[in-house]
């Protein structure tokens, strides 16, 4: 059979201020979303807590938190425990 309905589906357009953060974060790769639910149940970690308890290894999570911060989703700061690390946290939107 042939479809012979040539009526064009109607286009939605979304609020694009609404849930900006959330379509971005579907585009991520999933060791990114890990990363991120890690963090948001979790809060601050460096990066070799988010290794340990996302049981994920260095280079992933590096790569996923890099990933994450050009997507404006997680801030890094100088851990002010051991200066050679950095603290990951979610940027509240």
């Amino acid at each position: 059979m042939r479809a012979t309905d040539t009526t064009p589906e109607p286009d939605f357009e979304s609020d694009p201020d609404a849930d900006q953060a959330d379509t971005a974060l579907t585009d991520l790769p999933p060791s990114a979303k890990l990363v991120y639910k890690v963090l948001e149940y979790e809060g601050t970690m460096t990066q070799n807590e988010l290794v340990t308890e996302s049981r994920l290894c260095a280079r992933t999570v590096r790569y996923a938190l890099g990933k994450l911060e050009d997507g404006n989703h997680v801030e890094s700061r100088v851990c002010l425990q051991d200066a050679r690390q950095s603290t990951y946290r979610i940027i509240d939107s």
